[in-house]
């Protein structure tokens, strides 16, 4: 922290790189999507994050450095007019050891709490409460299998691709397992004859009793929380937890009922004890790695929440994104 109260002053020497390194960060992961959908395409594994998920290619491809850090020089200009900033008043670029005629920016706290506080709070308490249980590594992929049980009458939500075992080999799997889903947005989209199947009852109400950190789509959903506190968070942990999101969709997809093969994804067999092993080594990584970001974003949100933007409890508009979710 600089005497000026903020955390860092960058010149456009310093940011402008930052800026662009991010940009070639993002840029292979979006390519791909927009030409897909431009050709009316469709990938079903490497879409889930721009489809699923509210960010769009162009906010991801925008870099923040986060709360606390001055940007200064012409290019920083055009943020004048990016939601949740502000200009410097001349007493804080004196204090910043800025010329008086420099233009500068940096995050506007106040407008980000009063827009923003509520939902702040909620991804405070909802990962606090998730980080602090051990992992529940046990559940092998069954969500996806339990979304395309009974094809047959409820046909499958990528109807493009195959069931690796097909219609009966699909719901045989589902019958002989134990289910035991800890997430709603995953639960919620099961097959009608399959959801008593499941030994929990997930509801948006519950959520944060049963949030867990060896849950995959949990650990995926660190990228939405983190993009929803954009600008307070900086870009390079937006990215980190949409590359952990990105890593998990692949193995959620190669455990997942459907043939993938022809998409280049060798299957993750959880019908067979190699593949149930090989899915909770990975699970098991995840889990850590998810554990670490979320140890980041609540490092950033504490001296936010002392502040103590809101006393209310969280609105509906904090919580998940309503999109289906495979």
């Amino acid at each position: 922290m600089t005497s000026s109260g903020f955390s860092a002053v960058l010149s456009e020497d310093q940011w402008l790189p930052l800026a662009r390194k991010h940009r070639e960060r993002v840029q292979p992961f979006v390519e791909g999507f927009l030409a897909r959908r431009s050709a009316g395409h469709k990938h079903p594994v490497e879409d889930f994050l721009f489809t699923y998920y509210s960010q769009k290619p162009g906010q991801l491809l925008r870099w923040h450095p986060g709360a606390g850090v001055v940007l200064s020089g012409a290019a920083a200009g055009e943020r004048r007019d990016w939601k949740f900033y502000r200009t410097l008043s001349k007493p804080e670029l004196a204090a910043a050891g800025l010329d008086g005629g420099t233009t500068a920016v940096t995050v506007d706290l106040p407008a980000f709490a009063a827009a923003r506080g509520e939902a702040a709070a909620f991804t405070s308490m909802l990962l606090s409460r998730t980080a602090a249980r051990k992992p529940t590594l046990g559940c092998f992929g069954m969500h996806e299998w339990a979304m395309a049980y009974k094809s047959d009458t409820n046909g499958i939500r990528h109807e493009y691709l195959q069931l690796r075992l097909g219609p009966e080999g699909t719901d045989e799997l589902v019958e002989r397992s134990k289910i035991r889903c800890t997430h709603f947005d995953a639960f919620r989209f099961y097959a009608p004859q399959a959801t008593p199947l499941n030994e929990l009852q997930p509801t948006r109400k519950n959520q944060p009793d049963l949030e867990q950190p060896g849950c995959l789509h949990a650990n995926m959903d660190l990228y939405k929380w983190a993009y929803k506190l954009v600008p307070l968070l900086p870009s390079e942990l937006v990215m980190d937890c949409f590359e952990l999101s990105w890593r998990i969709r692949t193995m959620d997809m190669r455990a997942s009922p459907y043939d993938l093969q022809d998409w280049g994804y060798s299957p993750i067999p959880v019908e067979t004890p190699a593949g149930r092993s090989e899915y909770a080594a990975a699970q098991r990584q995840f889990s850590e790695e998810s554990q670490q970001l979320r140890a980041g974003i609540l490092g950033l949100l504490e001296p936010f929440q002392e502040q103590r933007w809101s006393q209310s409890p969280p609105a509906e508009s904090s919580a998940p994104d309503r999109n289906p979710t495979t």
